[in-house]
């Protein structure tokens, strides 16, 4: 497969998923535009690593997602640059972990605007430009999450069903446009995020960190491994390629099988 002069935007593609998903279209030679928080240098030095993995360029762009106006610039300044913007990787996410009746309402407004509220901003910043092209990809990384609910998520598995729901109307909008619009839906996968849910789960539950692994993070996944970034990387190609053009409108789990059962 390759995508030369195509672009592409992952959003909180710093780390993590996203930036495994960035690592992924760089190696098939897109352009590729990095966003999200971190250490200057260390940008710098992982847009450096991504230049070399294909042809195209890499630029970063610290739009702030949970900021309406900033997405909307960070779409046209890639227009401008590039061209065109022909795939969007909605990746950016937050997370508490809290019982609903002491969850902080600053955080759950943060949550919902960046895990969902941005992917709408994207979607409608991107979405005329490959109407007009007719060829697109809006791919939603939603989350086992966006399926089935567990306790002291509620913001973030709120969000990730609203992923849901908004995947599929935008799917039906732009089918007859050459764009299709679809959500992957990671089980567990070993990133600083869910790192960072470890000691608030135990602390939550009251049980200790090996046994959150054991018992709640992987309890679901039935192959008993976490998903990989590669892995991830590798189904969002798909959806961008020649053999992905009727698939539309799906939430598809990459779960070892969590929500199968």
């Amino acid at each position: 497969m390759n995508m030369n002069g195509k672009t592409v935007v992952v959003t909180g593609s710093t780390s993590g998923i996203g930036l495994g998903i960035a690592r992924g279209f760089a190696a098939v030679n897109a352009n590729v535009v990095v966003n999200g928080f971190g250490n200057a240098a260390d940008i710098e030095k992982e847009v450096q690593a991504l230049e070399k993995l294909g042809s195209g360029a890499v630029v970063y762009d610290a739009a702030d997602m949970s900021k309406p106006d900033q997405i909307v610039a960070m779409i046209s300044n890639a227009e401008a640059r590039f061209g065109s913007v022909d795939v969007v990787v909605n990746n950016a996410g937050i997370q508490t972990v809290e019982p609903v009746e002491t969850f902080p309402p600053e955080r759950w407004d943060l949550i919902i605007a960046i895990n969902m509220n941005s992917a709408f901003h994207t979607t409608r910043a991107a979405l005329p430009g490959m109407k007009r092209r007719g060829w697109g990809r809006i791919i939603n990384i939603s989350s086992a999450h966006g399926l089935v609910a567990s306790p002291y998520k509620s913001a973030y598995v709120t969000a990730k069903h609203g992923i849901t729901g908004f995947t599929k109307t935008v799917a039906l909008e732009a089918a007859q446009n050459g764009v299709t619009v679809n959500a992957i839906c990671p089980g567990y996968v070993l990133t600083p995020l869910v790192e960072k849910q470890i000691p608030e789960t135990a602390a939550a539950r009251g049980i200790s960190e090996e046994a959150v692994k054991r018992d709640v993070l992987l309890a679901a996944q039935w192959t008993k491994k976490f998903v990989t970034v590669e892995q991830l990387a590798g189904v969002a190609l798909f959806l961008c390629s020649d053999a992905a053009e009727n698939i539309t409108g799906i939430s598809l789990p990459v779960d070892g099988g969590w929500t199968a059962a």
